[in-house]
């Protein structure tokens, strides 16, 4: 996967703290720190999303399409 050039700006004080870690060896560098970040945010949104989505489902219909689907099943089993 290739990576792509793009320019932000950030205040003073943000990058000051930014460049202490890589000074610090942190991080090997500035774009590491900003892809870390950019991951760990976006892993973050998905997670919440996914939260979000799953308490618009209804339990006791969900439970029921899950039920029904374990009696047809049921139905094929070998006898044992």
């Amino acid at each position: 996967m290739g990576a792509s050039k793009i320019a932000i700006s950030l205040d003073e004080k943000l990058l000051t703290r930014l460049d202490r870690l890589v000074q610090t060896q942190v991080f090997p560098s500035r774009s590491k720190v900003f892809r870390e970040a950019v991951t760990e945010r976006l892993e973050r949104f998905d997670q919440s999303r996914l939260a979000r989505e799953c308490k618009k489902l209804c339990q006791q219909f969900e439970q029921a399409l899950a039920d029904e689907g374990l009696v047809e099943e049921e139905k094929e089993w070998s006898k044992y």
